[in-house]
């Protein structure tokens, strides 16, 4: 619900692209900025503790966010500011969530249970922005944000009542020798940061469609009921990927996850060219599946790869990577829409999505790394990266 809310509420109080963009990046320089400290946190303490004390967190700055727009005094710099206690809450709950999973679930079911996970999001992803859409527009923004807050209490909740091991605890050590021994295990599996490379790629080419795209649709597409029918579906092909997902048992994972993020930036192109809203929105099925997919294969890949104990600090650099462009990118996509123009803007983001991912399937060590149940659950050698 947020990314429709979020970006009216924006809209509505100022109409500027670049304050929304603003509002976005407060939210994502925390995030990158504490992941690596959530990392370490996840792997010293015990998983679930630091995702429910994320989740009260964000319970608390969320629902600061919903009653300043429900009683109509809000500001862009308070919303920049209670996004940017979201980011920072969140530094610590990714890292652990990736963690905690192998705590559940055996080695054979770890696909299944991320993608179980995804699915679930995925179904707010479907209903979340049609339902933000009508609250929009009938009692305004701060009620969707107020419905995002209390998921978080749900969240929390949830964790409470898991029944897990107990935690294992990390022999002492200073905090920046777990950050170093993180790095170390991270940079030694080269499949992995090639990887990385390409998503923080990917995610900072993104910002043109969460900042340029509400604009569009207001403008041209038909306003909030366009956009949440472009998101929505991006949530729904999510949902249809996570199904297929769910049997899909590819002998060579990480290639296929990066064949399955090919159809990524095509809804920017589409939008490029004023495509109407439906014809994004099949674009946004496409990507939303094969993000699932990918996702999917990614996560389970590290899962089986990486030792337990170092499990949730080598997930912090690989969020790290991932996400340390997109605030660059939301802060840079107004700029850079007004001195070259939308449709350039678009375009260029398009393009260098698709180029990135290819470059990454070209890579022959990112070829060889193959599934841990490929050859009768017998776990296979990587070969170095060779390219």
């Amino acid at each position: 619900m947020v990314g429709v809310a979020l970006s009216f509420a924006v809209l509505d109080l100022t109409g500027s692209v670049s304050d929304l963009g603003y509002v976005f990046t407060a939210r994502s320089l925390p995030l990158v900025a504490f992941l690596l400290v959530g990392g370490v946190f996840a792997d010293r303490l015990s998983r679930r503790t630091v995702m429910i004390s994320a989740d009260l967190v964000r319970l608390g700055s969320q629902g600061l966010t919903a009653t300043l727009l429900i009683a109509g005094h809000a500001q862009v710099w308070e919303l920049a500011a209670l996004q940017a206690v979201v980011g920072l809450a969140s530094a610590f709950f990714y890292p652990a969530v990736t963690g905690l999973t192998p705590m559940l679930v055996g080695p054979e079911h770890l696909q299944q249970a991320n993608v179980l996970r995804g699915i679930s999001q995925a179904a707010g992803g479907i209903a979340g922005p049609a339902i933000a859409a009508a609250l929009v527009a009938t009692v305004g923004s701060g009620w969707a944000l107020a419905v995002d807050a209390a998921s978080f209490g749900v969240s929390a909740a949830a964790l409470a009542a898991l029944r897990l091991p107990p935690h294992a605890h990390l022999a002492a050590q200073r905090f920046f020798g777990d950050l170093r021994d993180g790095w170390s295990e991270f940079r030694s599996h080269t499949w992995l940061w090639a990887g990385v490379i390409a998503a923080g790629l990917g995610n900072m080419l993104w910002a043109p469609f969460s900042v340029l795209g509400p604009a569009i649709a207001k403008s041209s597409l038909g306003g909030p009921s366009a956009w949440a029918l472009i998101t929505g579906c991006s949530g729904a092909g999510a949902f249809l990927g996570g199904l297929v997902a769910l049997r899909l048992r590819p002998r060579r994972p990480f290639r296929a996850a990066f064949v399955a993020y090919l159809p990524f930036g095509s809804p920017l192109a589409l939008l490029a060219v004023r495509a109407p809203a439906p014809v994004v929105a099949v674009a946004a099925l496409a990507g939303g599946a094969g993000l699932m997919i990918g996702n999917a294969l990614w996560e389970t890949t590290l899962q089986h790869k990486i030792e337990p104990a170092m499990l949730s600090r080598v997930t912090s650099y690989d969020w790290f990577g991932s996400l340390a462009g997109q605030p660059l990118g939301r802060a840079l996509v107004g700029p850079v829409a007004i001195a070259v123009g939308t449709g350039a803007t678009l375009w260029g983001a398009a393009a260098l999505i698709l180029a990135s991912n290819l470059a990454v399937l070209s890579l022959r060590g990112v070829r060889a790394v193959e599934s841990r149940f490929a050859d009768g659950g017998r776990e296979p050698s990587i070969r170095p990266l060779d390219a």
